[in-house]
């Protein structure tokens, strides 16, 4: 493996500044039901606060990712890409080969603390996932967050896990003293579409429990449709039952964001594609020949069905700061005669 060339931008890309040497790599293996298969290679960094690109369109300057490769699995992930710069695999590796950033916390204290540090908005889970199962047992989270708070740092948190729930005492000390930003990805409810596309995530509902718990301790939390999956998740049948479910979970706003395919995601992905959706392979080659983003009309059909349907659950942007709770629909009553199907989740 190159871990020499992980450098402190290479989150997005290569450098020539190493991030930490060989030297300084523990490779473990845990012979437990939920990290049976992982490899976790525990490394002491020399950097972990990063610089976005200039030619990002991330909407954020820096960012801390204590964690390299995802356990969630995701097929889609884009970050898979950062994989190759290890040497490692973009694609089963990417979901079982894990680099953690044992010293996250202490190095993010560090930075917070020189003086060359202004301030300037952090986010996490930008790259991968900072609340995957690795964070049960690592438990770099608490002390990240606590250094932000302490720091009265603004900051910014995506996930797709659930873990977040044990951190929820830490981000309410934080919001107190800074800005303190939640955002859940739940992209689809399809329970079939869940289990094939992001198979070591919890279920949307699951996540969408997180964003109940944040609006009761009354931290806002925003959910971040994506993404939104052409052809497997785009029905407006499917998007009406997403964005009814994030209103129903109190969400204070609804993102959608189209799949994009950049290198190293698109492979794998399209890979997944010809083995269970093989019809779908030369729809997807003509939507996205253009590059790694769906094409500009896509993209502004799906925002504006989305954006349609928020203000009609009560979320547009026009009330993005205020949650408000959809009570779910009454059952319809079964026409005389007519049998009721029953069902087991």
């Amino acid at each position: 493996m190159r871990w020499e060339n992980l450098s402190p931008d290479s989150e997005h890309s290569r450098a020539d500044a190493a991030l930490f040497g060989a030297e300084a790599v523990t490779t473990r293996t845990f012979d437990t039901p939920e990290f049976r298969g992982i490899t976790f290679h525990e490394i002491r960094a020399r950097s972990v606060v990063n610089r976005v690109p200039g030619a990002s369109r991330m909407p954020f300057e820096w960012t801390v990712n204590p964690y390299r490769g995802c356990t969630h699995a995701c097929v889609y992930c884009f970050a898979r890409k950062t994989h190759s710069y290890l040497d490692l695999d973009t694609g089963l590796g990417f979901d079982s080969q894990i680099v953690v950033k044992v010293n996250a916390p202490e190095l993010l204290r560090h930075r917070l603390a020189s003086r060359s540090w202004r301030g300037e908005h952090i986010a996490m889970g930008t790259n991968v996932d900072c609340y995957q199962r690795a964070e049960g047992r690592y438990r770099l989270m608490p002390g990240i967050i606590e250094a932000l708070r302490d720091h009265a740092n603004p900051f910014s948190i995506l996930t797709k896990g659930t873990l977040i729930l044990r951190d929820l005492p830490l981000l309410r000390q934080a919001a107190d003293v800074t800005d303190v930003g939640v955002s859940v990805s739940v992209g689809f409810t399809d329970e079939e579409l869940w289990r094939t596309v992001e198979p070591g995530t919890p279920a949307p509902e699951r996540r969408l429990d997180v964003v109940r718990a944040f609006t009761d301790a009354g931290i806002g939390c925003g959910v971040l449709m994506a993404p939104v999956i052409p052809f497997l998740g785009d029905r407006p049948e499917q998007l009406r039952a997403t964005v009814r479910a994030v209103a129903a979970s109190g969400a204070t706003s609804v993102t959608p964001l189209v799949l994009h395919l950049r290198p190293g995601a698109r492979e794998w992905f399209m890979s997944w594609l010809a083995r269970h959706h093989p019809h779908l392979v030369a729809r997807y080659e003509r939507l996205y020949a253009e590059g790694a983003y769906a094409p500009r009309w896509y993209q502004r059909r799906i925002t504006r069905q989305v954006h349609d349907l928020a203000r009609e659950y009560g979320i547009g942007p026009a009330r993005a700061g205020a949650p408000r709770r959809v009570p779910a629909p009454a059952p319809e009553e079964p026409e005389a005669g007519v049998p009721t199907q029953l069902t087991l989740l």
